[in-house]
């Protein structure tokens, strides 16, 4: 593993610093972690389909109904 010195602001070094202690693991550790998501989602993004993993997109606000499917509406089955 490579040492690095980074500079950042007192409230993003207190944010860390909380969450550390919150989740009881140490500062650099999750500095290292928010590192590694930037360099997967950002500097080498997922480009096949397969590979991708899927996010929440929220809870579910109503289920669907059968008036909701865009399918007949898609193939125009309703003109």
């Amino acid at each position: 593993m490579k040492t690095i010195t980074i500079n950042v602001s007192e409230p993003v070094h207190a944010e860390f610093q909380a969450a550390s202690k919150s989740a009881g693991r140490p500062t650099p550790e999750l500095i290292r972690e928010a590192m590694e998501l930037y360099r997967r989602e950002r500097l080498r993004p997922v480009s096949d389909l397969a590979a991708f993993r899927p996010r929440s997109a929220g809870r579910v606000l109503r289920p669907l109904t059968a008036a909701d499917d865009l399918l007949d509406e898609m193939l125009d089955r309703n003109s």
